[in-house]
């Protein structure tokens, strides 16, 4: 699942290698236990979506290595060695990454048998003199708007390429969908109503079990920002009729059957937005997640109540949601505008 660099063992793998042998080497009793046995490693390579696995493996690579060149043991992880490593990379990591890494090694040290006590003062207190001493403002995602939405729509034409961009950034908007659940549509998941149409999100950063949720679009009031005719225009051009919803169209014009990649959509966003003369900032860039951020600062301006606004988001927080709320409020009611300068 996750592995280091060098020679280093996988510490996961090697713990669920344990977990299977622990019969003292003898072989499964029956061929059913075997199959069962199989399925249980299946499953447990499952548990993690694909991007965590990434991230947790350049973690843990990253941490043993640290370790290597220091002359420490990595695993089974100490909180002083933790903590160490935090010391050492602290003024060149953003805060989220180095608290993923302790994630990380925290899941690698679990699995392994040897729980590493993440709130130990050599970690928790490291982390907070790192915040205090190096800490900067967290980069939200520019909330594009619909006044964004419409120019990122004419900036795309009439191209198949075009007409797809389109289709993707208005599904996108209106479902306030992450950038993974765009991709992870496929025609099966639309049903057409007389008002628009209804997604089922099969699976979310929020649903790992894949209990699913089902979200409805109506039909917007201009042919040029309505998601449902986009959508519509996007696969009769594609000649889509199952499978993959968004895909890539290739230099020679022609769809291919295999759906984008979530780092698709970024790059297709920041082209779009270029052309569209659309251009973020520092503390808040154009990205993917604009999107969603854009539906809940527009639905909020609107006057749309929270609980509707997270029922469409399928936000579980209220905090989080409300994040995007305040910076809306931000710019509408600060009350430097009441000062009569």
């Amino acid at each position: 699942m996750v592995c280091y660099t060098g020679s280093m063992p996988d510490p996961v793998k090697e713990a669920r290698r344990r977990q299977l042998t622990r019969l003292d080497g003898a072989k499964p009793p029956t061929a059913r236990a075997a199959m069962a046995l199989a399925k249980s490693r299946a499953y447990q390579d499952a548990a993690d979506a694909p991007a965590t696995i990434r991230a947790y493996a350049a973690d843990l690579a990253n941490y043993g290595a640290w370790c290597e060149r220091h002359g420490l043991e990595p695993m089974p992880a100490t909180p002083e060695v933790v903590g160490a490593y935090l010391a050492a990379a602290g003024e060149g990591y953003a805060l989220p990454t180095l608290r993923r890494r302790v994630a990380a090694i925290a899941r690698a040290c679990g699995v392994d048998g040897h729980p590493l006590d993440t709130k130990h003062p050599a970690i928790r207190e490291t982390l907070r003199g790192i915040g205090r001493k190096h800490g900067a403002p967290a980069r939200r995602s520019a909330a594009l708007t619909t006044a964004e939405i419409r120019k990122l729509s004419r900036a795309c034409g009439t191209s198949l390429a075009g007409t797809r961009d389109r289709a993707l950034f208005l599904v996108g908007f209106a479902g306030a969908l992450r950038r993974s659940e765009l991709v992870g549509l496929d025609i099966e998941h639309i049903s057409w109503t007389r008002g628009g149409m209804k997604l089922l999100i099969a699976r979310s950063k929020t649903d790992a079990e894949g209990e699913g949720a089902e979200i409805a679009i109506p039909r917007g009031n201009a042919p040029e920002t309505c998601p449902v005719m986009g959508l519509q225009q996007w696969l009769t051009a594609a000649d889509i009729v199952s499978g993959p919803l968004f895909r890539k169209v290739n230099r020679g014009g022609a769809v291919e059957a295999n759906r984008l990649v979530p780092d698709a959509v970024r790059q297709i966003l920041l082209k779009r937005a270029a052309q569209a003369g659309l251009r973020g900032t520092l503390g808040e860039p154009v990205s993917p997640h604009g999107l969603r951020a854009g539906f809940v600062t527009t639905a909020y301006g609107n006057g749309v109540p929270d609980e509707e606004i997270m029922g469409h988001t399928r936000h579980r927080s209220l905090t989080t949601m409300r994040s995007y709320v305040r910076r809306a409020k931000l710019s509408r009611t600060s009350p430097a505008g009441k000062l009569g300068l």
